[in-house]
């Protein structure tokens, strides 16, 4: 998905790319609920509503990061939502502060400033783009925002319900900026925005299978995977190749929220919580 977003932003506005995502998980979906034969407006749409929105946020600036900055540095700053999470779900859900908390939020924020690299800590001119990496850890935000939604009211709603919701507040949302902005895609951008959101499909389709297969905190690592995958692609096709702060910076988030997740889930049964993904 990251690296479709990246090849088709290098032309089209990311706006368009939401939109297209968007519309094929829409209708997706909606063959999803017709086939389990559930009715997709749920029993909480406040809250699954807020989900969406948050959602849609946290989507819009994940694509914006991918197309602004570097790939593997717009993945390890959307993967720092886990972070955010543990934190918002101490606050509002009074879920417990483990030791690890503590350590792994240190870890992260050393990680966020190897990589970002600000000109009051490092001298001379920030490695990033400023307005990109703030608009990244506000969608990491939203996510987290979006995790804990779903961890309140995920007894009480199908997961095919809650994915629904996501693309169905997206569309209306997205259409204007989309129109606006609108450049007519190619035939072989017209693939890379279906496959766009097949690959986006998919991915929350296998992401809540491995979460029902395997502890949460071992499927949170091996979706870490997909930072290597990013600094790959961009490396082999971009000529983004990371440097050594960088990469210190990536290990050391990936640490700090691995090492939290397995302190978070240790004690629970996975779920299917894995249907919130961007």
């Amino acid at each position: 998905m990251s690296l479709l977003v990246k090849l088709a932003g290098q032309r089209l506005p990311s706006s368009q790319l939401v939109l297209a995502r968007a519309l094929v998980c829409l209708f997706l979906s909606w063959l999803w609920l017709r086939r389990a034969g559930l009715a997709p407006w749920g029993s909480h749409p406040r809250l699954l509503l807020l989900r969406g929105l948050f959602g849609t946020v946290g989507l819009v600036c994940f694509y914006y990061t991918l197309v602004t900055l570097p790939m593997a540095e717009s993945v390890v700053i959307a993967n720092t939502s886990p972070i955010f999470t543990a934190l918002l779900a101490a606050l509002i859900l009074r879920e417990p502060v483990h030791p690890r908390l503590a350590a792994a939020v240190a870890a992260s924020v050393c990680g966020v400033l190897a990589i970002v690299r600000p000109s009051f800590l490092f001298g001379g001119s920030a490695a990033l783009d400023a307005w990109g990496v703030a608009i990244g850890f506000t969608g990491a935000m939203a996510s987290a925002c979006v995790y804990v939604l779903i961890r309140t009211i995920r007894d009480r709603e199908s997961p095919l319900v809650v994915v629904f919701y996501f693309p169905l507040v997206t569309v209306p949302l997205a259409i204007p900026v989309a129109v606006a902005h609108w450049l007519w895609p190619t035939p072989l951008e017209w693939l890379m925005l279906l496959g766009l959101g097949v690959a986006t499909q998919m991915a929350q389709v296998h992401m809540t299978r491995g979460l029902i297969l395997v502890p949460a905190g071992r499927a949170t690592a091996v979706n870490y995977l997909q930072v290597v995958l990013a600094a790959l692609w961009g490396a082999t096709l971009f000529g983004e190749v990371p440097d050594l702060l960088t990469v210190a910076g990536a290990l050391l988030i990936i640490a700090g929220t691995v090492a939290l997740a397995m302190a978070r889930f240790e004690q629970r049964p996975p779920d299917e919580d894995g249907m919130v993904v961007r």
